[in-house]
């Protein structure tokens, strides 16, 4: 299993719509996205800071992501930048 690098919200989210989520509705600092073929949501706090670990953890579990997934994902979004 690849180790998680430190992500940003705001790149969790460009990832997370690439995947097909869109945004459903922000509470405060959360943004909550959905897949309607999936029938998942997302929960990602928007901060400035990276997301800790385990915050990145749980919402790669609520979101059917798996870590290399993740991993393929952000190699292909930097190389775009």
């Amino acid at each position: 299993m690849p180790k998680l690098t430190n992500i940003s919200p705001k790149k969790l989210i460009k990832i997370l719509e690439t995947l097909g989520f869109q945004l459903d509705h922000s509470t405060g600092s959360h943004f909550i996205l959905y897949n309607k073929e999936k029938e998942r949501r997302a929960v990602v706090p928007y901060h400035k800071k990276e997301l800790p670990k385990g915050t990145l953890t749980s919402i790669l579990r609520e979101a059917g992501v798996t870590r290399e997934d993740l991993k393929n994902l952000t190699n292909r979004t930097s190389h775009k930048n």
